[in-house]
């Protein structure tokens, strides 16, 4: 994303004291999804973009339904200040985007396992699939709170990439593995055919 750090900040404070115990945990997975920067515990700051301020001002509303009170401030703060929260905030996405990249060597693994075990079917491609999907989901995650383009961010996206690839090549290899060639299949279908037609009427002799 484009680096909009001059483009002001969200001051967010909550509180769910005398709240029910849940609203606690909603308010603290939305403000984390949106990558929020803590200055302590129920104090933070976002970057002043549109679109999170509405996030953020949803947010509050349902606290304030719940029994909660909260507050949003639009504030400016200096160059020096604005650098040092975007390199904060990049170093905690790059962790992110750390995670995903150690993780994702499992994934690789599994297909590599799979070859070996000569499993290559469709069953398998379909379960690949979803952990493929998993990770193209936590990565879509993350790239949409980093703010100012994290240096970690192309490497992770590369690196699921690379995961599609090879599992389109495991997809290609369950495909032949399961599948007849196409010149073959109509032969093959009526042999099948002429032996189950041959089975419930024997010829007489």
């Amino acid at each position: 994303m484009t680096d909009d750090s001059g483009a002001g900040w969200l001051l967010v404070s909550v509180s769910t004291a005398g709240a029910a115990a849940a609203l606690r945990m909603q308010v603290w997975r939305k403000l984390r999804s949106l990558g929020a920067l803590y200055l302590q515990q129920s104090v933070c700051l976002l970057p002043g973009r549109p679109e999170v301020a509405r996030e953020v001002r949803r947010l509050l509303d349902r606290v304030h339904h719940q029994g909660g009170t909260g507050r949003l401030l639009h504030i400016a703060l200096s160059q020096a200040d604005r650098a040092q929260l975007a390199a904060e905030m990049n170093a905690a996405r790059d962790g992110e985007y750390a995670e995903v990249l150690d993780r994702l060597p499992e994934f690789v693994a599994e297909l590599d396992k799979e070859r070996a075990r000569g499993r290559t079917t469709y069953a398998e491609v379909e379960e690949c699939e979803a952990d493929l999907d998993r990770y193209r989901s936590w990565l879509a995650k993350i790239g949409a709170r980093d703010y100012f383009a994290a240096p970690g961010g192309s490497a992770a996206r590369a690196a699921v990439q690379a995961a599609a690839a090879e599992l389109a090549a495991f997809e290609q290899a369950a495909l032949t593995a399961e599948a007849p060639p196409e010149h073959q299949a109509p032969a093959t279908a009526a042999a099948a055919l002429r032996e189950a037609v041959d089975g419930h009427h024997p010829r007489s002799r």
